[in-house]
């Protein structure tokens, strides 16, 4: 049926008026149109700066606070960084962005934290926080929109860090498995850059088997979890390849190493005083009561070896039975004791060290005097005084406070007990040999330890850095001795090879060398690695450089 338009159009035609140009005209009148060019229009300046925003060319200040296992996970996301381009520096307001590496231990630790990130905030520094803190309470207000590396995660912090400079948030808090089994962190094989190029630091596990009321740390550590022995005697030799000279492990118990994975410290300790050269040494860590009861006789042994520090750090925390149960501690005083005098027994001269927390609720006058008494029999050498603060989402921080004025004063008395007395006051006129490793904060001396990881100054002679030397003590202080080289005796030097240089990056191959002679000197690849890890780092600078192209082609 025709349409209501068929009445006014009876063809397509008819749409073309009569003084409408012909086809032929319409051809013949293009052969005047001039084409014009477009201008392109030009970028901003912010996008023609696309340099600013290319992760990898960034400065960036790390902060750490806290245990030496924090130290390490520090050391080994500098080193990461580093070799991802990244520049570490040491002034904070030079850098663009700002790691902070936290401690959940005590409530001051964690106020600088805060307090760091509100500062970073406030000069407009890009923020990711690492350690403790976030992975114990990643959904405190003041970390809403940072970017989190967790404890576990500390071999990503290039990815981490990378999208922070771009301005997005990413939060990694997993934990590593492996067969369903949790994994001990981070592989021991990853670049670092060691604060102290003389001191490697080896996380031997993380976590623990314990529950204590008071302790944050578990929280963001978690279950014990322990790396294989291979592991970290093949971290140990490539170590001393690298020029250190002193190896610390540490954990946040070192006593409880192996338990996860069928084994024990002392089997590890025997297989690592194997790998040490002569006049190197090895410290251990911190180790709680109930798991060194098991190896005394070994450990004995072992602080014997002449290249094992005769020290220990045993934390006692309270000398009351009904305290160390409100702790759940799981060992009472007299086990603590047992450990302290067989070691003193055994091994001649060595050094206790131990933690005491200050008005723990539920502490009276008598469990107070009774760590008094604890102090005064043995004068711990190093003793480590802490005030009870109530740690948010711990069993302690419900129990019924202490006074806050009778922790300070019971803080008060132990301290000023510790510093009655002066425990190096006999060893004046000794001669020792000592290991020179590192600089007097005065920088006036340079510190070294004795067998008993005792400090003792030595004068600043660049000839002594690195090496084990024969001295006279000649005064004594409340925590060092003052020494002077025995005439006509020659540094020894326990390094198998050149330490690296100050923020060099360990565990990496000098640069690569084009066929053409050609230095590529972003490219470097980790030692002893295999292709595998060649072709990972091939094909991350391969990215970076196609993303670099791209961007200045836009």
């Amino acid at each position: 049926m025709p349409s209501a338009c068929d009445s006014l159009i009876e063809d397509i035609e008819d749409m073309v008026s009569f003084n409408d140009p012909t086809p032929h005209d319409r051809q013949s009148a293009r052969k005047s149109i001039l084409p014009r060019t477009r201008k392109k229009e030009l970028l901003s300046n912010e996008e023609l700066r696309v340099d600013s925003l290319i992760p990898g060319t960034q400065k960036i200040w790390m902060k750490t606070w806290g245990c030496s296992h924090n130290n390490s996970d520090g050391e080994y996301m500098a080193g990461q960084l580093a070799a991802s381009g990244y520049k570490m520096t040491e002034d904070p307001a030079e850098a663009d962005l700002w790691l902070l590496n936290s401690c959940t231990v005590k409530n001051p630790a964690e106020d600088h934290f805060r307090n760091s990130i509100k500062k970073a905030q406030e000069q407009q520094k890009k923020v990711v926080v690492a350690g403790c803190v976030p992975q114990a309470q990643p959904r405190m207000d003041y970390l809403k929109g940072l970017s989190i590396i967790g404890v576990q995660q500390i071999d990503r912090v290039v990815e981490v860090v990378d999208e922070a400079v771009k301005g997005h948030s990413v939060r990694l808090l997993g934990q590593k498995k492996d067969g369903g089994r949790r994994l001990g962190g981070a592989r021991l094989d990853l670049p670092k850059i060691r604060k102290n190029p003389l001191i490697e630091i080896i996380s031997i596990n993380t976590g623990c088997l314990n529950a204590c009321t008071y302790c944050k740390t578990k929280h963001a550590r978690g279950d014990l979890a322990s790396y294989p022995i291979e592991e970290l005697v093949e971290r140990a030799r490539q170590s001393f390849q690298e020029g250190v000279c002193e190896i610390w492990l540490t954990s946040e118990d070192t006593g409880a190493y192996g338990r996860d994975i069928g084994t024990d410290l002392p089997t590890l300790l025997w297989r690592l005083v194997q790998e040490i050269p002569e006049g190197a040494m090895l410290r251990l860590g911190m180790t709680n009561p109930p798991y060194i009861l098991e190896h005394l006789e070994e450990m004995a042994k072992i602080l014997n070896h002449p290249r094992v520090y005769a020290f220990l750090h045993v934390p006692v925390q309270s000398a009351s039975d009904s305290v160390l149960m409100d702790m759940k501690r799981e060992y009472c005083i007299d086990d603590f004791r047992r450990v302290v005098d067989f070691l003193k027994d055994k091994v001649p001269g060595v050094t206790i060290a131990t933690d005491i927390i200050c008005g723990f609720p539920g502490e009276t006058e008598e469990d107070f005097q009774d760590t008094l008494k604890l102090v005064k029999h043995y004068q711990f050498p190093s003793l480590f005084i802490n005030q009870f603060y109530p740690r948010p989402g711990t069993p302690a921080a419900k129990m019924e406070q202490v006074p806050a004025h009778v922790k300070k004063q019971r803080t008060k008395k132990l301290s000023e007990l510790f510093h009655s007395y002066n425990p190096y006051n006999h060893k004046v006129g000794e001669r020792q040999f000592v290991l020179v490793t590192e600089e007097s904060f005065d920088a006036q001396y340079y510190v070294s330890h004795n067998k008993f990881y005792e400090q003792v100054l030595v004068p600043k002679r660049a000839d002594f850095k690195g090496k084990m030397i024969e001295v006279d003590i000649y005064e004594a202080g409340k925590h060092f001795m003052k020494a002077r080289p025995v005439e006509d005796s020659k540094p020894f030097t326990p390094s198998i090879a050149e330490p690296l240089q100050k923020g060099e990056v360990s565990g990496l191959l000098q640069s690569l060398i084009c066929p053409n002679s050609c230095a590529i000197s972003d490219l470097m690849m980790w030692k002893h690695s295999s292709i595998c890890k060649l072709l990972t780092l091939l094909s991350s600078i391969l990215a970076k450089v196609i993303f670099f192209t791209a961007a200045r082609t836009q």
